[in-house]
């Protein structure tokens, strides 16, 4: 007769395993993906586009971004830290400059008759297919940053508040003031070598 192997008990198994399980996932660090929070512009129909005249090259804030993650801003050679400031003045033109974007008088819930930039007036950026992820977010971050500060700072002074302490109303009564247009075109070679 065959020799019968002994039988173990094997109850504790799973439960060691288990606690292997709960340590892994304890003291495994995860990397968190940075981006940006965007919403896309409703898709039109070509066909349904009506044609609209072209837009004055004053409306029109050009960022560019080379291969060599140099920054020109409005055809001049520009630091990243100085940008928040450049976009700050051209979605106020608080001097009226003919060379920045022009405004008319609009009616705003809680502003009545405020004077607020034409809707021509957007901001178009443009990196090339070189430019490092790093770069093109402080970038991005920038000109988040500097309207972020507008809508902050106005609504400070209208309401006493953080913008992100309003109530929808307000803020998008805000957002009318300074909307977040943000032109992004395709990637391309822009410079460098």
């Amino acid at each position: 007769m065959p020799k019968k192997l002994p039988e173990y008990n094997a109850s504790s198994l799973a439960d060691i395993a288990f606690m292997l399980l709960m340590f892994f996932l304890v003291v495994t660090t995860m990397d968190v993906d940075s981006g940006l929070e965007r919403r896309l512009p409703q898709w039109i129909d070509p066909e349904d586009i009506e044609d609209t005249p072209p837009i004055k090259e004053r409306n029109v804030f050009v960022v560019l971004v080379d291969r060599n993650n140099r920054l020109m801003v409005e055809g001049e050679l520009t630091r990243v830290e100085d940008l928040k400031d450049k976009t700050k003045e051209f979605l106020t033109n608080p001097a009226n400059d003919v060379n920045l974007p022009e405004k008319e008088v609009k009616e705003i819930p809680f502003f009545g008759p405020y004077e607020v930039l034409t809707k021509s007036s957007v901001i178009s950026l443009q990196n090339d297919v070189g430019t490092t992820y790093g770069t093109y977010i402080a970038v991005q971050n920038e000109l988040l940053a500097a309207i972020n500060e507008l809508r902050d700072d106005l609504s400070k002074k209208k309401f006493g508040k953080a913008f992100n302490d309003l109530n929808s109303d307000q803020q998008d009564a805000v957002k009318e003031i300074y909307p977040q247009k943000i032109s992004e075109a395709e990637p391309r070679k822009i410079g460098g070598r």
